[in-house]
């Protein structure tokens, strides 16, 4: 059989593929066939540009045809010298990716979207000096992972040649010196393209942690960190100050700890980046926390609050005046419920006056105060000046400490609804924490209006999450009986392949009644408060989470992990 019979053979086992997987009928199969002796375009081209199925679909089917494994370059972290064997150009040209190396056979592994493309196959066989590989991506996937593989690779290295000269050149100053812009420094289009391409993923925080001859770069997407990249030690010196500069930080001080912010403009929208150092043993370990504002979930009908969940919260911030508290550890959400809150709650008629460090979104008619410790704002003296200035609603960005409790605890007893944070794990221990820092029983009784604590979990991708028996014993665990039938995460293009795409939130929202108020004044137990309150009728937060899985939209796992009742 010659090789374009062979092709064409191969071409006919895809469409009768296609048709046995419901994607495409039989007409369709047989007007892509025409098109393509008139065009001479590939068949799967023919079928995505026609609209009859998508690239997913398509994979699916090669994958299915040749046995050859499916990879989302999404979140995929290629081996450098496997990026070193293949030029940009060949790369484009050929659209493939190249993975890495076996360096035990010498075969080097590719991402492709045309298996059946043997000329590209051998080009890279002579080019390498290596065997081939092959597994499969779709064709938007391997283009975004070129732009992304070699833009950092290219990156990478034109920074490394700036330091090298940097450190050798010798400036004459006799001679005039072209001044050229700051913005083509390698080192800066470094920076951008992380930042860039974090911002492009999707993610809420990036890590630069050096170690002894390399630094990691991780983004965090949907709460779990990914390696995105690596580059030499001996280059962290100067991406560091390049980002301390942008920051606003001090770039000589390299021994304490320091914080920055700064804004910058990606993909058509203004990021607030916050940024933290920490000295480490080999340099210092950046995070920067990427904070858009444009696609922020800020508002009650975003956070994910079931029905029930709804009417309750919707009861508590009608409260004229008290503390309403948000819990859970870094990371849950906090901030966004609160946001949430005085979004519903700002109007012409209400004056609403936040303290907080540091400002996170910005809310138009708000008041909001940015905590400044060196120049003598913090929390306890802008809080003092807040109660000067008529509020009707005070937010506290966090009760850190016994005074702050104290003078919010003041407000709410002098007829200001407060809303305030504090890290602890559940509803009935932010009570006892509140005691543990010395505001007498009484007073947080009379004080506090709800507690609601929360965590985020991770959503279920709706394009490829599939059913699954639930087994006994995590039924048992989840409060579910006997068997049933819910979702589990399997991997795709569209959510990187972790099965997971965005997260909501799960709750347990204590409301303070007077049972729980006398618990309180007995000085009882945080266990205790939770018995009373469960009693009481209390969703927990795994029960809160129970609802989203039997609603398909979160896994088991997700919601056993972080919860413990």
């Amino acid at each position: 059989m010659t090789h374009e019979s062979t092709l064409w053979h191969k071409k006919l086992q895809l469409g009768q593929i296609l048709i046995e997987q419901d994607c495409i009928h039989a007409e369709q199969l047989e007007m892509a066939l025409k098109e393509q002796s008139v065009t001479n375009l590939r068949l799967g081209e023919i079928l995505v540009k026609n609209g009859w199925i998508t690239e997913k679909n398509l994979i699916e089917a090669i994958s299915k045809q040749t046995d050859l494994p499916f990879v989302s370059l999404s979140m995929f972290h290629p081996m450098k010298e496997a990026v070193d064997a293949i030029p940009e150009n060949m790369a484009r040209r050929l659209e493939l990716v190249p993975l890495y190396i076996d360096e035990n056979s010498r075969r080097i592994v590719l991402a492709v979207s045309d298996p059946f493309n043997i000329l590209a196959l051998d080009e890279i066989r002579m080019t390498t000096g290596m065997d081939v590989d092959i597994m499969i991506a779709t064709l938007s996937d391997i283009k975004r992972a070129i732009d992304c593989f070699y833009s950092v690779k290219s990156s990478v290295e034109q920074a490394l040649i700036e330091v090298v000269e940097e450190v050798k050149t010798e400036f004459d100053l006799s001679k005039d010196q072209e001044a050229g812009s700051i913005d083509d420094a390698p080192v800066v289009k470094l920076v951008n393209t992380v930042l860039g391409q974090a911002v492009e993923a999707g993610a809420s925080d990036v890590h630069m942690e050096p170690f002894e001859a390399e630094t990691r770069v991780r983004y965090r997407v949907d709460g779990v960190l990914f390696d995105m990249l690596t580059f030499p030690r001996h280059l962290h010196a100067s991406v560091s100050s390049r980002i301390k500069i942008m920051s606003g930080m001090d770039i000589a001080e390299k021994r304490h700890p320091q914080d920055g912010r700064m804004f910058l403009r990606a993909a058509g929208r203004r990021i607030d980046i916050r940024v933290s150092s920490l000295p480490a043993i080999y340099g210092e370990k950046l995070v920067m926390r990427l904070l858009d504002q444009a696609t922020a979930m800020v508002g009650l009908e975003k956070l994910g609050l079931d029905p029930e969940e709804r009417v309750v919260l919707d009861k508590i911030i009608g409260a004229p005046y008290g503390i309403i508290l948000v819990t859970g550890p870094t990371g849950s959400g906090k901030s966004t419920t609160l946001y949430s809150i005085l979004q519903t709650l700002n109007s012409y008629d209400v004056n609403i006056t936040t303290v907080e460090d540091p400002v996170e979104y910005t809310i138009a008619g708000v008041n909001q105060v940015q905590i400044n410790e060196k120049a003598g704002l913090t929390y306890d003296t802008v809080l003092r000046s807040i109660l000067r200035q008529d509020p009707d609603i005070i937010l506290v960005g966090e009760m850190r400490d016994t005074e702050t409790a104290q003078l919010a605890v003041r407000a709410a007893l002098t007829g200001h609804l407060v809303l305030s944070t504090l890290h602890t794990n559940d509803a009935p221990s932010s009570i006892i924490r509140m005691v543990d820092m010395g505001i007498p029983p009484f007073l947080v009784s009379s004080s506090v209006v709800a507690v609601m604590a929360q965590r985020l979990v991770r959503k279920l991708c709706p394009r490829c999450k599939a059913p699954y028996e639930l087994p006994q014993d995590v039924a048992e665990s989840l409060g579910l009986d006997g068997f049933t039938t819910v979702y589990k995460p399997v991997g795709c293009d569209e959510c990187r392949g972790t099965g997971y795409r965005g997260r909501t939130a799960i709750f347990e929202i204590m409301k303070m009644s007077e049972r729980l108020k006398h618990a309180v004044m007995k000085n009882t137990s945080s266990d205790e408060l939770g018995m009373i309150a469960i009693e009481e009728g209390i969703t927990t937060l795994r029960a809160s989470g129970t609802r989203k899985v039997i609603q398909g939209i979160t896994s088991p796992h997700e919601v056993l992990s972080i919860t413990l009742r």
